[in-house]
């Protein structure tokens, strides 16, 4: 019993386990590479120590085994391995020329990348490294990386490309970037810079890049301006349908307001039967106010023919549209709703489908804003 007392007092005397290590996570103050931000944050596990001696064995050389050659004659040593595991194009060229030397030890293999600066070639090799770059050389190489990263299919430093680019667009760089994105199959980057230019077509316009690709493409200008046209075209029709929307809508709202004033009343007039309170709570209907005056008016008008007097007109044509909303005549207290139905019969066919045109309109214009239909329904 002893011997049990003494082992649980020792499993209690042990000490907690020490805790995981802090987890490094990328960020832009040590110059590593950020990848593009998303809902899941991105950890990096490696510490920074590791990472400066990768860029020590490249800045070296130790032992390197391949010579990249730049424009002006600069020449970059790095190794095989490291080239060949991001890049299937380099693998597949040091394989290519490690097949040519025949197993012939210490011989240099030599790449040669040129059409960029030979400082976005160091800036590309460094990246397959340690996966950093300095932000002042992406701002300066980001076009020539994006080429290099496409070209050699690096897709990490691809996507970190087209995220700063994105950051970047103005009116003066937004022609380069948009046709080295189509050329670099980057469509996301390709789509931004074709709605910037879209949203800012005479300035974009007037620059030299845009004189430079009218020159050198006048296919994809004439491309670019079709789709500015396109756009004002689709940005007029939207106005136009958003106009009648608040038509219909307005429309709807006076059929509703018809019914609360023959039906209930409100404020000074509704049904002859209908006693009035004179503290009654304020209408919730903004178009009571306006058919109020209209209805005063048509009672009241000695014309009161349709085609003879405006406002009676209008009154006239009101109540026919309720009439072609209202779902039973025999029970509503709106004026002449069962006479319009019976005319209706007497109508032609032209008038009759204007009308039935009008009606759908009306009621899917209320029924898109989501508000609920009052107790008319379209036949």
């Amino acid at each position: 019993m002893n011997r049990e007392n003494e082992e649980s007092a020792r499993v209690r005397a042990l000490p907690n386990p020490p805790p995981l290590p802090v987890a490094f996570t990328s960020s832009k103050q040590e110059n590593t590479f950020v990848a593009k931000k998303s809902a899941v944050r991105r950890y990096c596990c490696t510490p920074t120590a590791t990472k400066n001696t990768w860029d020590c064995l490249f800045d070296e050389g130790y032992r390197a085994g391949v010579s990249i050659k730049t424009d002006n004659g600069g020449i970059l040593y790095a190794h095989a391995s490291i080239l060949g595991i991001n890049s299937p194009v380099f693998k597949s060229m040091l394989s290519l020329k490690q097949s040519r030397i025949h197993g012939r030890c210490g011989h240099q293999r030599s790449i040669s990348i040129s059409g960029v600066p030979p400082e976005a070639v160091e800036v590309f090799i460094r990246f397959l490294y340690s996966s950093r770059y300095e932000e002042e050389k992406m701002k300066e190489h980001g076009l020539s990386l994006l080429v290099l990263s496409h070209a050699y299919t690096v897709s990490h430093l691809k996507r970190e490309c087209v995220w700063q680019l994105e950051q970047r667009l103005n009116t003066e760089n937004v022609v380069d970037i948009f046709q080295l994105a189509l050329l670099c199959d980057a469509s996301r980057l390709s789509l931004l810079c074709h709605r910037f230019m879209l949203k800012n077509v005479k300035p974009v316009s007037a620059t030299e890049g845009w004189k430079a690709m009218k020159q050198s493409h006048p296919v994809l200008e004439k491309q670019i301006l079709k789709s500015v046209i396109d756009e004002d075209m689709r940005e007029k029709e939207r106005v136009r349908k958003n106009n009648e929307r608040k038509i219909y809508m307005q429309l709807y709202e006076a059929m509703e307001a018809l019914v609360h004033i023959c039906k209930d009343g409100c404020r000074t007039i509704g049904p002859h039967d209908k006693v009035l309170k004179e503290d009654q709570e304020p209408c919730h209907y903004a178009a009571c106010k306006g058919l109020e005056l209209l209805i005063r008016h048509f009672a009241g008008c000695k014309l009161r023919v349709p085609g003879g007097c405006i406002h009676c007109k209008r009154m006239w044509q009101v109540l026919e549209l309720h009439s072609r909303l209202c779902a039973n005549s025999d029970v509503c207290r709106v004026p002449l709703c069962r006479n319009f139905k019976q005319k209706r019969r007497k109508q032609n066919k032209k008038d009759e489908m204007k009308w039935k045109i009008l009606v759908r309109k009306i009621v899917r214009s209320k029924s898109i804003s989501g508000a609920p239909f009052f107790s008319f329904k379209s036949r």
